[in-house]
């Protein structure tokens, strides 16, 4: 026989203090379970190309079947001594991507930097350098990356003796820099103003929603397999 089951839910407006406090801090421990970092990524990958960086990608599987190429990016943060950023790729010169550098992000300094600091010691070096980027270790920071810098010569020249640190300072500025968009954005999405526009639209109809997508559904874990969101998780279910 059907059950009817009854919840008392709460408007964000209608807590207390404290518990607003616990409610927000169930999402950010809890229900904060989706690609935050999404965006983020994207932009570095699009920054790599313009410098030259061939980002290493690996095959992962989709809910619905078929593969996709995951780029080869990686960080942990953002409250330990050891946490940031890395990646695995393949570096060479790019044509003019100090100007396309500050096309796309015109007040970042820092990218300008990097892109002019590449660009002056591939200067000195002909345009000849390129460098292999690999993650080692069980930790994502920029030391975690090794790099190996060689010129590509035709008349087997070496490269000049700063090209090798300057290279690999650069890519791993590179690596800095991303750290510090993933900890801003998480922080972004994860403040009080942010928390509380999630909360604030969705908090009445959850429940009943999470009630019926269960019925038609069988079950929240049967919605999470098929590759759906969790329904069943509200304000409603934070102990006020």
């Amino acid at each position: 026989m059907p059950e009817i089951i009854e919840t008392t839910v709460y408007r964000l407006e209608e807590l207390s203090d404290a518990a607003k406090d616990k409610a927000r801090a169930w999402y950010r421990q809890v229900g904060f379970d989706h690609d935050w970092f999404e965006f983020v990524y994207d932009d570095f990958e699009r920054i790599c190309s313009i410098l030259g960086i061939d980002l290493k990608t690996v095959p992962v599987r989709l809910y619905g079947g078929g593969t996709r190429q995951k780029p080869c990016i990686w960080f942990s943060g953002f409250w330990s001594q050891g946490d940031g950023a890395c990646f695995e790729g393949w570096y060479r010169h790019a044509k003019g991507a100090p100007q396309k550098i500050r096309d796309h992000a015109p007040k970042d300094s820092e990218l300008h930097w990097i892109a002019d600091a590449l660009q002056a010691i591939q200067r000195r070096n002909f345009y000849q350098l390129h460098a292999t980027v690999t993650h080692r270790d069980r930790y994502y920071h920029e030391y975690c990356m090794a790099i190996s810098v060689e010129r590509d010569s035709p008349t087997y020249q070496d490269m000049t003796v700063d090209a090798e640190d300057s290279v690999i300072e650069a890519l791993r500025d590179l690596a800095r820099w991303l750290y510090r968009q993933l900890e801003q954005e998480y922080e972004g999405q994860t403040s009080d103003e942010a928390v509380d526009e999630v909360y604030r639209p969705q908090i009445v109809r959850h429940r009943s929603e999470a009630y019926a997508a269960t019925a038609a559904s069988g079950s929240c874990a049967a919605r999470i397999a098929a590759g759906g969101r969790n329904p069943c998780r509200s304000i409603s279910q934070v102990s006020l």
